[in-house]
């Protein structure tokens, strides 16, 4: 599990076998069943994620009961609820497992002394956070701004894989429409 990890952070940076080290000390890893809760709402979130293996989701549940699926993570993506882990606060946030998956949790103290003592860590995770947020960005600029046909056109162009991977209940719930919506969206592109 932990050989994916190294593997991508080989891939973003030169990192020396020392280093490789010093994050695996401080690295747990976690295997998840299918629908098991990395974390619940109400709990406060104290790791950053890394998934190796599967696909999570994140999402919160409205009043009405209603789930609105924020992302989903898979393999070489990062899962956390950034808010919790940096306020100390309970979390909104649930973070499930759609398919078996394993993860490397980092402690919040330990990641941020990783960032401190590592430079090349730091700057990988800089450069991370810097595209997290132009994702954000564009994933809001298209829920205010494009038709539900139009989202869904964007996300499987963007993500090929989750259309055939991810249930297309959870999928409409990402483009923030109906899973009838979303089904007459499809009949009608195909």
């Amino acid at each position: 599990m932990f050989a994916v990890f190294e593997q991508y952070l080989l891939s973003k940076a030169a990192f020396t076998a020392a280093e490789i080290e010093q994050i695996k000390a401080v690295s747990m890893l976690r295997t998840l069943r299918k629908r098991q809760y990395l974390l619940q709402a109400g709990d406060i979130w104290a790791y950053n994620a890394f998934v190796t293996k599967g696909c999570l989701r994140t999402y919160s549940v409205d009043a009405k009961g209603a789930e609105h699926i924020m992302s989903f993570a898979v393999e070489n993506w990062w899962a956390s609820d950034q808010e919790s882990l940096s306020s100390g606060q309970p979390s909104r946030f649930n973070i499930e497992a759609i398919e078996e998956s394993e993860v490397v949790l980092i402690k919040k103290e330990d990641f941020e002394q990783l960032r401190r003592e590592l430079p090349v860590f730091d700057g990988v995770i800089n450069n991370i956070l810097f595209r997290s947020f132009m994702a954000s960005q564009n994933r809001i600029h298209s829920a205010i701004s494009y038709s539900a046909e139009e989202k869904y056109r964007e996300f499987v162009e963007k993500f090929p894989d989750f259309a055939l991977r991810i249930p297309q209940h959870m999928v409409a719930s990402y483009l923030g429409v109906t899973t009838e919506t979303l089904s007459r969206i499809r009949r009608h592109l195909t």
